[in-house]
């Protein structure tokens, strides 16, 4: 059954519209794929395989009327789902049981999505390496020796090994991408607002809530698509919800689309093959339809400072009042990001105040500078994989270095997509970026589809 376990949704829609496979067959063989890779992965925290036999059971008796129709999907395990334990990796959250679901997860059930578990997180999903004292450390499924990145790491392990169809990711600068980057599969930072985050652990429902959001991951970009179809819309409990219809853009081929691909020296260096993933990434556009140019976004290093300044000093003098006195139970990578983003003097409201118009006019100064070229095209991080316990929040080649290409999106609000193109010479995964303007996921995702199709099918790990 591991040929089905990595079929697309459509693919796997069909086969059980035309009843060559049941709901509880289909469930069945995913829980048994489960089981037999978790061990190694670690990608799960929860599984509710009973609950989701009954929802299989209940879809056999039903003509098939959702877009996800019994399909098995997974969700980041910061994602309140009622009865589930939501510890966002902390030991200080283990027993967290949530009696309200997101309304994103309801989207799914809605639609006819089964959900057996939910998937792995760096602690408070403050690090790119997914690793935690509740649950331990999820496993690339290219290389188990290496990171499947974070936050959303469990989450693109799953997908990435055929243990889910697709999921829900979550991403406050890079943390669907960089994960979907590193395990070789598709994912989707939206334009805040467009999925509602309403019900995720730690809230967003802030002041400077925009600077982070949810987002769907999949293999290919098709299955992005449907995911973010179902996802898609405004909820009272999201405050920068806002009511963006779907564009109905089911192809970009042939329109003449100009790309700037992004002068990488405006962000900071790539490794060799990054950097070649983007340029062969650019000839495939071009030999799409589209205009692949070069194209030089500056002083990108002002809205670095901006990100890190809310995401670094601003949210850990946050967490502080929370973990102070009981640092023997956090995880070392969480105290790694305390250690540095604490800042020296406790951030005063006009130093908050000043550093949000300072964004608003970044903000304002990037989509100016796009005006006339919608998508930009660039590495998602400054290397493939690292290997487990490399990755840190300390310089030089700290993740304030080594994930810039991903941050300054978050900082802008604009939406993201990252792309497996390549591998390197270890055979880890390559992905690019194609970055889009507030709003424009449809263009987004409509290019990468092509950009898929002109690269060729999506190649599997080499995993069992």
């Amino acid at each position: 059954m591991s040929s089905i376990s990595y079929s697309s949704i459509s693919q796997v829609a069909s086969l059980l519209h035309s009843k060559q496979i049941s709901p509880v067959e289909l469930l069945d063989a995913q829980l048994s794929r489960i089981s037999d890779l978790q061990p190694e992965l670690n990608a799960f925290v929860q599984l509710d395989a009973d609950a989701a036999r009954a929802a299989a059971r209940e879809l056999s008796a039903k003509t098939p009327a959702g877009q996800l129709h019994a399909i098995p999907l997974t969700i980041k395990s910061c994602i309140e789902v009622a009865n589930w334990r939501v510890p966002a990796g902390s030991l200080l959250r283990a027993n967290e049981i949530p009696s309200r679901t997101a309304p994103i997860v309801e989207r799914f059930r809605n639609a006819g999505a089964i959900l057996p578990g939910s998937t792995n997180t760096p602690e408070f999903l403050m690090a790119y390496e997914t690793d935690n004292r509740v649950t331990g450390r999820t496993n690339n499924p290219w290389n188990l020796d290496y990171s499947a990145g974070g936050s959303s790491g469990g989450e693109a392990a799953a997908i990435a090994a055929g243990l889910s169809f697709g999921g829900i990711g979550s991403d406050g600068g890079g943390s669907i991408r960089v994960p979907a980057h590193f395990c070789g599969i598709c994912g989707l930072k939206p334009t805040p607002g467009r999925i509602p985050a309403t019900g995720h652990i730690p809230p967003g429902n802030c002041s400077f809530g925009w600077i982070g959001v949810v987002g769907p991951m999949a293999r290919t970009a098709a299955d992005l698509r449907i995911l973010f179809n179902v996802l898609a819309g405004p909820d009272p409990g999201d405050p920068f919800s806002a009511p963006a219809p779907i564009q109905e853009l089911s192809t970009a081929r042939g329109k003449k689309i100009r790309i700037g691909v992004l002068d990488s020296s405006t962000i900071g260096p790539a490794t060799p093959e990054s950097l070649a993933a983007v340029i062969h990434a650019g000839k495939l556009l071009e030999q799409s339809g589209f205009y692949a140019e070069p194209f030089e976004l500056h002083s990108l290093d002002r809205a670095l400072e901006l990100w890190w300044f809310f995401f670094g000093p601003v949210i850990a003098q946050l967490f502080t009042p929370m973990v102070e006195g009981k640092e023997s139970q956090l995880s070392p990578i969480f105290l790694d990001y305390l250690e540095a983003a604490r800042p020296d003097e406790p951030t005063t409201m006009l130093d908050f105040i000043t550093k949000s118009a300072a964004r608003d006019a970044e903000r304002a100064r990037i989509l100016e500078a796009m005006e006339n070229v919608p998508v930009l095209l660039s590495p998602v991080s400054s290397a493939p994989a690292f290997k487990h316990g490399e990755g840190t929040w300390r310089s030089p080649n700290g993740f304030r270095e080594t994930m810039r290409h991903s941050q300054w999106l978050n900082l802008a609000g604009l939406p993201g997509l990252s792309v497996p193109i390549s591998t390197s010479s270890e055979g880890l995964p390559i992905g690019v970026q194609l970055i889009g303007r507030p709003n424009e996921e449809e263009l987004l995702l409509a290019i990468a589809e092509s950009l898929e199709l002109a690269r060729g099918p999506w190649q599997c790990p080499p995993f069992p």
